[in-house]
């Protein structure tokens, strides 16, 4: 039994109904190619914890653009073995012993590499798909604290700031829930396109398919970012560090592994995944 078969338990529960996906519980769960199946369900259409807001939005095929951001608060003592601003504490996420905790020791490398005659489109439908419903979880947990009042942009440390681009193209300004609700309807949007995630047997992956799953990455990554730099105090309460720590060193492991990330736009957690790096968990 695999190491993501034996955390199951504490894991999550899907109900996937026609157009509609529900993740159940709150923790992590991984999975590998003996324990799920080959072709994926229908997915569907929960996108975000919070409640939905009234005015839409058109959704650009581009990802938003980051700009500096100075004056947010900092956070204690530093101790990693990246290369950081001598002049900015470490973020708690980098200190001892958290930078450590994880389910298991080793890395994810056999996971998710694709296994032999599974398709390669099929490989990456399925784990975009299950960690875009992982992250919907975890961000279910904190979601009540990202208010507009305490994060009125869409932050990841004090030196970084993301701008959503609207359907005219224009970067624009946007409160941290405003801008993951967004994303994470952006990403149910394209799950649930049939022309980009074809659910049906024989159906052809698009050939901007690949690029998809990249701007899905690289929009996730951002989340992932917002909430190490100002919720991850809140993991800890919860116990959830190292489930949260198992999950993203396997999304950067399965982003490193079919190159959906380039480096620089890991920029926020570069810190954290050398570290990750020089502990032998993403390899």
């Amino acid at each position: 039994m695999s190491f993501l078969n034996t955390i199951r338990g504490l894991g999550r529960s899907t109900k996937k109904k026609t157009k509609e996906y529900e993740p159940q519980g709150i923790l992590y769960s991984g999975n590998t190619a003996s324990s799920l199946p080959l072709r994926r369900s229908q997915p569907g259409g929960r996108m975000s914890p919070q409640k939905q807001r009234a005015s839409m939005i058109l959704f650009a095929p581009s990802s938003p653009t980051k700009k500096t951001r100075t004056n947010r608060a900092r956070l204690p003592q530093r101790s990693s073995v990246t290369d950081l601003n001598p002049n900015e504490p470490t973020p708690l996420f980098l200190c001892q012993p958290y930078v450590k905790t994880a389910l298991v020791k080793g890395s994810f490398k056999t996971i998710v590499q694709l296994p032999k005659y599974v398709d390669y489109g099929e490989w990456l439908a399925l784990n975009i798909f299950e960690m875009y419903g992982h992250l919907n979880l975890f961000y279910g947990v904190i979601s009540e604290y990202v208010t507009v009042e305490d994060y009125p942009t869409m932050n990841a440390g004090p030196n970084v700031n993301y701008t959503w681009r609207d359907s005219a193209g224009q970067a624009i300004d946007l409160p941290a829930s405003q801008y993951i609700d967004f994303v994470l309807r952006w990403i149910s949007n394209k799950i649930n396109d049939q022309s980009v995630f074809p659910t049906k047997n024989g159906a052809a992956f698009s050939p901007l398919f690949v690029k998809d799953c990249k701007n899905i990455a690289r929009q996730m990554i951002r989340i992932f970012a917002h909430i190490y730099h100002n919720h991850f105090e809140r993991l800890l309460h919860l116990s959830l560090e190292a489930h949260w720590n198992s999950f993203f060193a396997h999304f950067i492991s399965f982003s490193k592994e079919f190159h959906l990330l380039e480096r620089s736009e890991m920029g926020p957690l570069l810190p954290l995944i050398e570290n990750l790096e020089a502990q032998g968990k993403i390899i």
